[in-house]
């Protein structure tokens, strides 16, 4: 048995997890960046848009959207697992502390939804937390099988919505942001959070129809935490190669199905259609991005996944800030860019925002253990504030090659 065989020890943290959640603090960077840029960066860049434009918006949609939610609900449904572990240790019940957090979770998921960006996931997750807590008696195998029903059955709500669309409906243009719209998100500060208290409901609607499938993420994460697989495998070249091999080109061929639906060349009645496949083939590239990502950490060295493990620890605080940068950016709070901004710029911005982040969160790496975010959200679950507790944890590093 070699080392990547062989399970940490219980109580250590493991630098793989910390490591993927800072690489899928990008990918919804870059996604919720385009929506709350407004409707000319989410399709096709809008109709005085560019061929660049055009050609990122259908390079997210193909590689990126759908992807790096799931990454996140898969690491929060592990991460559900190790909490229960740490609570079984320190002799805490377990249920009152994950009620606090979903609580704490569900108020910073409201803040973030009114003030800064109506699309907050924070909230839905609470929620799911709940539910994941009712489940958590499944083993390994009923937890998949039930996943695996979950993503099964929104895919084929989704694609006879999709056909029947196709079938029953003409071509239609999708609408542009309407003049009151642009003008609210223009606007003063209380007109802005007029706007997103009026879009509230249409995300919270959004964020459920896709609840089966972050569920169904959330449920694999904890079936990989019960066979402790990040701890088995997380260093296993040969069967990251694997993972790789297998998922890569089912995602891909997946991802660009969902692009030619979502973005053309098809017209937007394939719309939903294009989604049914990424729900069915977006978990495939995600498992392979994250494979390909340990693997290519691997080779590179501890030192280069320091900075992603990093950003990782403080993935509340750094998915809030984005929030706040954008919003200060594109919404009256600041210049008020909203509708105006092109996909390649946005993206380029996005680009030097996460790297920001992630040199910050480089330099802070040594100094504090948790970020504002983190902080309060483990005093809420604590019930009362947590240790002072500065510099790295002693585990955070991720363990070398054997």
């Amino acid at each position: 048995m070699t080392r990547a065989d062989r399970p940490a020890e219980d109580g250590a943290r493991l630098g793989e997890l910390d490591v993927l959640r800072g690489f899928a603090l990008f990918g919804i960077l870059l996604v919720n960046a385009q929506l709350m840029a407004g409707p000319r960066t989410v399709i096709d860049g809008g109709p005085d848009a560019s061929a660049l434009d055009r050609g990122l918006a259908w390079t997210v949609t193909a590689l990126v959207a759908t992807k790096f939610y799931l990454l996140f609900s898969f690491l929060f449904g592990y991460g559900f697992v190790l909490q229960e572990r740490s609570a079984r240790r320190s002799g805490a019940a377990f249920a009152p502390r994950h009620l606090r957090r979903a609580a704490g979770l569900f108020a910073l998921g409201a803040v973030h939804a009114v003030v800064l960006y109506p699309g907050d996931i924070l909230m839905t997750y609470a929620v799911l937390s709940l539910l994941l807590y009712g489940l958590r008696g499944l083993g390994p195998v009923g937890a998949l099988r039930l996943a695996a029903a979950l993503v099964a059955a929104l895919a084929a709500l989704l694609l006879a919505y999709g056909l029947l669309t196709v079938a029953l409906t003409e071509p239609y243009t999708p609408d542009p942001a309407s003049a009151d719209t642009v003008a609210a998100y223009r606007g003063d500060p209380l007109s802005v959070l007029a706007a997103h208290l009026r879009d509230l409901p249409a995300a919270i609607g959004a964020n459920l129809l896709y609840s089966a499938d972050m569920l169904a993420a959330f449920l694999a994460g904890l079936a990989a935490a019960r066979t402790r697989l990040v701890e088995r495998r997380g260093r296993d070249r040969a069967w990251l190669r694997g993972a790789v091999v297998r998922w890569l080109p089912v995602g891909l061929a997946g991802g660009v199905i969902t692009a030619c639906c979502a973005n053309g060349p098809l017209d937007s009645r394939w719309f939903h259609v294009g989604y049914a496949v990424a729900v069915l083939t977006a978990p495939a590239l995600t498992a392979a991005y994250a494979c390909g990502l340990l693997l290519l950490l691997d080779a590179l060295g501890p030192a280069a996944a320091r900075p992603l493990a990093a950003a990782g620890r403080l993935a509340l605080t750094h998915y809030l800030t984005q929030s706040l940068v954008l919003a200060c950016v594109l919404t009256g709070y600041g210049p008020g860019l909203y509708d105006r901004v092109g996909t390649a710029a946005l993206l380029a911005g996005c680009v030097v925002l996460y790297g920001t982040q992630l040199a910050l969160s480089a330099r802070l790496a040594g100094r504090v253990r948790y970020g504002p975010a983190e902080w309060l959200l483990r005093t809420v679950t604590g019930a009362g504030r947590p240790p002072a507790c500065p510099g790295p944890h002693p585990a955070d590093a991720v363990r070398p090659a054997p």
